[in-house]
């Protein structure tokens, strides 16, 4: 399911845009969508930065290189 969105925008540009046949619906979405993983990706960095859920932990970085050793063949 989908709405239609509208949007005003000056008369020159509009003749503009059908002079050059483009796919505007189809690239103004792709914009919108892209617009709208940067805005959200900003706001998680922002909300992550002001309030860490989680503690930070220390791990022995030691047995975990020795594990990934013992997993790979040489």
């Amino acid at each position: 399911m989908s709405d239609v969105l509208t949007i005003r925008v000056p008369k020159e540009l509009k003749e503009r845009m059908r002079r050059l046949d483009n796919g505007w619906s189809e690239e103004i979405r792709a914009f919108i969508e892209e617009r709208i993983r940067q805005l959200e990706l900003a706001e998680l960095i922002e909300e992550t930065t002001k309030n860490p859920s989680r503690p930070r932990t220390r791990v022995d970085s030691t047995h975990l290189i020795r594990e990934d050793r013992e997993r790979s063949p040489p």
